[in-house]
This record gives C-alpha cells, sequence and structure tokens, in this order.
C-alpha cells in the first residue's frame, strides 16, 4: 500500500515538474521577445539622439515595457550597449579568426593585413558602442579593459601571426607581446572616433597610418617575400 502511495507521488512530482516547465515556455519566450524590442529600440534612439542623451526611462517607453522590467534585464546602459555589441563582436571574432588560418596562400603578414582591415571596419560599424563599453574613466574600468574576450583574442590572434611573420623572416625580431598590445591601442575605439570626427581622417588613412608603423614600417622585404607578394594580392577583408 506505502509502495503504491509513493509510486502516485513521483508520478504527481513528474506531471508537476512537465506543467512547470510547460508554463515556463510561454515566458521564457516573452522574455527573449522583451530583450529583442529592448535592444532594437535602444539601438534606434542611441543612432538617432546619441547615446548620452537617451535615458532609461526614453527606452522603456518606446519599447513598451516597464521601468522594473528593464532594470530587471540592465542595470544601467552600459549593460545594455554590452548586449548590442555581442553579436556583432562574436562575428568579428569569427572572421578575424578566419583570416588569421588561411595560411596556405597568404603570408602571415598580408592576414595581418586583412585583421586589421577588419578592425578598422568592424570599429567604424560600431565605434560609439565600443568606446562607450571600454570606458576608461576609473582605475577599475582600466584594468577590466585588458581582461575582455574582444581584448584576449585579438591580441592572441594579433601576437601569433606576428611570431609566423617572424618566423618566416617577414619580419625583424621584436617583442611579440608588446607590439600586438601597441597595435590594438593604435585602433583604440577612442582614438579611432577622435581621429575621424577630429582630425577628419577617413578609415583609409586610419588604416594606412597602422599599415606604415606595424607592417610596412618593420616588414623584411626578402627576395622570397617580395617575390610571394608580387605574385597575389592581400586576402579580400
Amino acid at each position: 500500500m506505502e509502495t503504491g502511495r509513493q509510486q502516485e507521488r513521483v508520478v504527481t512530482t513528474k506531471r508537476s515538474k512537465k506543467e512547470a516547465g510547460m508554463r515556463r515556455r510561454p515566458e521564457l519566450r516573452q522574455a527573449a521577445d522583451f530583450d529583442q524590442r529592448i535592444l532594437r529600440v535602444a539601438r534606434q534612439l542611441f543612432a538617432e539622439r546619441g547615446i548620452e542623451d537617451v535615458s532609461m526611462h526614453q527606452i522603456a517607453q518606446e519599447a513598451g515595457v516597464g521601468q522594473g522590467t528593464l532594470y530587471r534585464r540592465y542595470a544601467h546602459k552600459g549593460e545594455l550597449i554590452l548586449d548590442l555589441l555581442n553579436e556583432s563582436a562574436q562575428r568579428f571574432l569569427e572572421e578575424i579568426q578566419a583570416y588569421a588560418q588561411d595560411g596556405e596562400i597568404w603570408s602571415a603578414l598580408q592576414r595581418l593585413d586583412s585583421v586589421l582591415h577588419r578592425c578598422i571596419a568592424f570599429i567604424e560599424e560600431e565605434g560609439l558602442f565600443l568606446a562607450v563599453s571600454m570606458d576608461t574613466s576609473s582605475a577599475e574600468k582600466r584594468e577590466m579593459k585588458f581582461s575582455t574576450r574582444y581584448y584576449r583574442a585579438s591580441h592572441s590572434l594579433i601576437a601569433h601571426l606576428l611570431e609566423e611573420a617572424i618566423t618566416q623572416e617577414e619580419l625583424a625580431p621584436l617583442d611579440i607581446i608588446y607590439t600586438a598590445d601597441a597595435i590594438i591601442a593604435t585602433s583604440d575605439p577612442a582614438l579611432y572616433l577622435f581621429q575621424r570626427q577630429r582630425r577628419g581622417y577617413t578609415p583609409e588613412q586610419i588604416l594606412e597610418g597602422i599599415r606604415r608603423i606595424y607592417i610596412k614600417g618593420v616588414s623584411v622585404r626578402s627576395p622570397h617575400n617580395q617575390a610571394r607578394d608580387d605574385q597575389s594580392e592581400p586576402p579580400p577583408a
């Protein structure tokens, strides 16, 4: 008799869990819809008015969600911007990793050139959001900047290409870690926006300046490398 009751309790528990799971699915879908709506509205408002002139209240109002709902998902605009960047940043990292691995045809320096080209294009697309998300107004934020997945992945990839270029005698020996840091610093989003908006440089001019220092300025023009470069164009970026 007791065994029968235990079995009944087990069946009831399983049914309750299943029903609870079914009830959660619409809630999860609704939450996902809220997130997409919030992100879509935020991106539109930021583009129209600028990040500084858009409040969390305005985002909630335009998205048709309560402020409590918005703040449960995003404590402040910085978190919202990171979510906006997440998808495009992931796509960017996948693209530059693909360029870096295409070593059967293209030399290490040619691949580094394509990576730099894609970096500049990405900053041109998302520069405002990147600059805000990487704000370094405090010591803690400055330290965190160098621990982000974006920074670590970019540094590792650039360092690998520099090392490969030295091995292939395209580059003279240099401090790989420092040079990778310096390349990333040169393409910092805040500096990029300053150069675009205040200096009046085009993306092409900025890219050429980086190339002149970190590719043309340090490359070793051996006959072998010259012949290889003459036979092929850099991979498309």
